[in-house]
């Protein structure tokens, strides 16, 4: 493997992520060979998407103390677009954890710079109303929950909308849900309630070359799930259940945001499947079909008459 792609591979492998499986086939195409050295074949890659606005770059990152926050605030300045008393939040591209920048950057928003829009957003007299434009395949599992808590504590106290652009899928569509109301156009689409994981065994590939390789551990379990062993039944069962739990807080979360138009038995019930328009609809997943430009203006008619 490539030092250069070591930060990427730590965040993929080995680690639960709310993103749709097709996003996770794109990646695998993409990059899985620069990451493992050789040729990764992806046998179901049906479908596989490509939803990537940019490439390279990763700023500093750290939320500790909301420096994002605290800096916006001590220069009076609010960090998103404003259409009258509007405030325009975009949740677009891979969702990561951290990173020390406000909006997408190299086609990634981190939780970290929608933590500090959506609390700004909360505290300002100006914001009387706030849009989340949303298109994203989903992300990482660290800091989506927490995001869609916020999203639920601004809804509680002023008008929300998100409006997909395109598709809400996994960790896009757990944020999508905790406005007052979600809108979709006729060839989006929204769901995937469900979480994944990936492991890379290497170990007949290493085999087939000739290469032996020792693992010193110091603990037994210290290499668990590393990529040049087959998992052990023990940790793919322990794994297992980690994604299940998270799961179960995903459909939890998504019943809280769509209180009285989906239950969580019935996002339980979508086994992390996605749907078009129409089926998102009568699933109770969205509001309403529409184009999306006109929602946000009847959506900004509504809040500025208030």
């Amino acid at each position: 493997m490539s030092f250069r792609y070591a930060q990427v591979s730590q965040r993929v492998f080995n680690t639960p992520l709310m993103y749709d499986e097709r996003k996770a086939a794109a990646f695998l195409h993409g990059l899985g060979s620069r990451i493992a050295g050789d040729t990764i074949v992806v046998t179901n890659a049906a479908g596989a998407v490509d939803h990537v606005a940019g490439a390279n770059g990763r700023p500093l990152a750290g939320k500790v103390g909301n420096r994002m926050e605290r800096r916006f605030a001590a220069n009076n300045l609010l960090p998103f677009d404003m259409v009258g008393s509007v405030a325009i939040i975009p949740i677009e591209g891979t969702l990561v954890h951290k990173g020390g920048w406000v909006g997408s950057y190299s086609g990634e928003t981190s939780y970290q710079g929608l933590q500090a829009q959506i609390a700004l957003a909360r505290q300002s007299k100006e914001v009387k109303g706030v849009a989340f434009e949303t298109d994203s395949y989903g992300g990482e599992v660290n800091g989506g929950f927490e995001t869609a808590r916020d999203i639920a504590r601004l809804s509680a106290e002023k008008p929300t909308i998100s409006i997909l652009t395109d598709f809400a899928y996994s960790a896009g569509y757990l944020l999508a849900s905790q406005a007052r109301s979600v809108i979709m156009p006729r060839f989006g689409g929204a769901g995937s309630i469900g979480v994944i994981m990936i492991h890379a065994d290497y170990s007949q590939a290493l085999e087939n070359e000739g290469i032996r390789l020792t693992i010193i551990r110091a603990g037994k379990k210290k290499a668990d799930g590393n990529p040049y062993e087959a998992l052990p039944d023990a940790v793919a069962t322990r794994w297992q259940a980690m994604a299940d739990a998270m799961r179960l807080e995903f459909a939890q979360t998504v019943a809280t945001g769509r209180r009285g138009r989906i239950t969580k038995a019935k996002a339980l019930a979508t086994e992390a499947d996605v749907y078009n328009a129409s089926e998102a609809l009568s699933l109770g997943l969205v509001d309403a079909i529409a184009d999306p430009l006109e929602a946000f203006e009847a959506f900004v008619n509504e809040v500025n008459r208030s």
